[in-house]
């Protein structure tokens, strides 16, 4: 591959690195190329017990356990799916500890989005309290029950937050889940050698995981995120690596959640640890978004002089380390990358993590979150941060001055007062075909179909160009942020119809919807947008695209979108090719069941063509 990235920064970055002769992301994709196994890509290989590892060939077509194709394929796809919904349900958790401490009085975070605490309270039937700390601690415990709850027993959170038709659909395909971590122990064990082999049943447990997962992790730990931190609503920010100033101590909070990097951001605003650094020979302390955490922080904080925006999505790590002006790379749970030791040896700065769940080669400063202690936390990272800059000063760095505004901090509560708080006008537009549908672009970044973030801006590009709004998550969001969609100037890119309501809105044709948990926020909007119309989400003219799916939390947002009723792409084609069975189950038999199917290809034009076909037909059965 010629270039790692869309990006020109990142690509002058990979110059360096290359020239440093460094290992780098691209380099190592080069390498694997030549070696990758086309059983593996085919799913039909298995390495779950002694007798193995099994590959499904002409001439062995059931493993040594009597295991077939379709068994296989079905079996090692819902075992990824089982990694995505951990992670997200250990979010979930960290959220839900993080309120209950809040409660407790044991928290040095506060309530900043009361009059959500108290409807949330209302919605869950706890009821306010006589104390917001009481009903925080209420509203934290029953998530908590919740996450706990058995799979035996219906899941209370998918009751109250699913659609009507959708529950009667899903208890109908007996799919109606439990608390996700039950959920995830009976589909972990049926993945186990010899117990389930159907691969029907097993399609089954990955859409039942993928409902427990939204309604039960996803979507509870954004309300928590959003009672703690804000509701995010609209504002301007900065994106790529020229937000990046030399001058300053440089600390990048990165991962997927955001309480280390909201304590830091509190912290850095005192006078008091500003100085610290000024008396070091600094300009100030900087903290710089980056990855979903990033993205986390900056759709709930403005941009000021001390949180400056976001650098990009997870493929940027090394090469944002390269400009060696980072002072601290502060990594919890998720997607930091196994080379942050060697890149901060090499580009002076400092590693360190603050989850017990992460632990990197040569990194040995390590601090658990918890909430009783974050700010204390914060406070030994900046001092940390503080040191490596007196150590760094005046050494060679290399930022590229790339740098664009986006608008962030879209959600349903901010559409629905962007639109005079009423759906109508939304509605009115689709009805009219000024928009012709809607398209979640929820994806991360991979350099498995292309340099970085080329396919998803492509694919974000043709969608807007035939008036189909984008609601933009995870780090594919960044993708769109950094190139320029996510600013009004993209409006001009945008098909007609769209265009005038955009310019009549006042924000961009892609709307930024923040992370990969922020998958349930999207369905909350669906759902509110069936709920307008009277019908199901399956007959909305919507659709979910993820252009560069990488990582196993992606490919439970996908059988989650198929279990609600949507049409979902996906590239890279997912490792299943080796089953025609289990093809046809994903691609068409699903759709006459949950209403969803998958839709696989690499090719923007055509990409986008089987969506607009797919909202046509739906503009069609309704009448518009």
């Amino acid at each position: 591959m010629e270039n790692v990235s869309l990006h020109g920064s990142i690509n002058e970055l990979h110059g360096k690195v290359k020239k440093d002769g460094m290992s780098s992301m691209l380099e190592r994709f080069d390498a694997q190329e030549k070696t990758r196994c086309t059983y593996c890509t085919k799913g039909v290989s298995c390495q779950l017990c002694s007798q193995g590892p099994c590959r499904i060939t002409k001439y062995a077509d059931r493993g040594v356990c009597g295991i077939d194709a379709n068994g296989m394929v079905m079996r090692n796809l819902v075992h990824i799916n089982i990694f995505g919904t951990a992670a997200y349900s250990y979010h979930a958790k960290t959220a839900f500890k993080t309120l209950k401490a809040v409660g407790e009085g044991k928290a040095s975070f506060e309530i900043k989005n009361e009059e959500m605490l108290n409807s949330v309270a209302v919605t869950l039937g706890v009821g306010k309290q006589k104390s917001v700390k009481e009903t925080a601690l209420k509203v934290a415990e029953f998530f908590m029950n919740e996450f706990h709850r058995d799979s035996d027993e219906e899941s209370k959170l998918v009751e109250i937050f699913a659609p009507e038709s959708r529950k009667k659909i899903w208890r109908d395909m007996g799919i109606f889940p439990g608390g996700p971590l039950h959920e995830i122990m009976d589909t972990e064990t049926r993945c186990m050698t010899n117990i389930d082999s159907d691969y029907v049943s097993l399609a089954k447990m990955a859409l039942r995981m993928g409902i427990s997962m939204a309604y039960c992790s996803q979507i509870p730990l954004e309300i928590v995120q959003d009672i703690l931190f804000g509701t995010p609503t609209p504002h301007e920010t900065f994106v790529d690596v020229g937000i990046i100033d030399k001058d300053y101590v440089n600390i990048l909070p990165n991962g997927h959640e955001p309480f280390v990097g909201a304590a830091i951001i509190k912290l850095a605003h005192r006078d008091d640890v500003q100085k610290l650094a000024r008396d070091k020979g600094a300009k100030g302390i900087r903290v710089v978004g980056s990855i979903e955490t990033g993205q986390e922080l900056i759709q709930r904080f403005p941009t000021d002089d001390v949180f400056v925006g976001l650098t990009g999505n997870w493929i940027n790590q090394e090469y944002v380390m390269a400009t060696g002006a980072i002072d601290l790379f502060a990594v919890d749970m998720n997607c930091s990358v196994p080379t942050l030791g060697l890149y901060a040896d090499k580009y002076n700065s400092t590693v360190a993590s603050v989850s017990k769940l992460v632990r990197i080669p040569g990194v040995n400063i390590n601090f658990d979150y918890t909430a009783e202690k974050v700010e204390e936390i914060a406070g030994k990272l900046i001092t940390i941060a503080i040191d490596n800059f007196e150590k760094r000063k005046g050494k060679e760095t290399l930022i590229p001055q790339k740098k664009q505004s986006a608008i962030v901090g879209f959600s349903t509560e901010s559409v629905l007062r962007a639109l005079g708080g009423t759906l109508t006008p939304l509605l009115d537009a689709v009805k009219a075909g000024s928009i012709k549908g809607i398209t979640a672009l929820v994806s991360c970044s991979t350099l498995a179909n292309g340099p970085q973030d080329a396919l998803t801006v492509a694919v974000a590009k043709e969608l807007i160009k035939r008036d189909i709004l984008v609601l933009s998550a995870g780090c594919g969001n960044a993708a769109l942020q950094v190139a320029g969609l996510q600013s009004l100037d993209a409006i001009a890119l945008a098909g007609p119809g769209l265009q005038g309501v955009c310019k009549a809105l006042g924000v961009p044709p892609a709307l930024s919807f923040g992370t990969c948990t922020d998958t349930g926020r999207l369905a909350n909007l669906v759902t509110a947008v069936a709920g307008a119309l009277g019908v199901d989400v399956s007959q909305l003219p919507v659709a979910v695209t993820a252009p560069e799916f990488m990582e196993q939390k992606a490919t439970i947002d996908a059988m989650f979108a198929v279990a609600f009723g949507l049409y979902t792409h996906v590239s890279p084609v997912p490792a299943v090719t080796g089953a025609p069975d289990v093809v046809k189950l994903l691609t068409e038999d699903i759709e006459n069941l949950t209403g969803g199917k998958i839709a696989v290809g690499d090719d923007p034009v055509q990409i986008v063509n089987g969506i607009e076909d797919h909202i046509m037909k739906k503009r069609k059965a309704l009448g518009i």
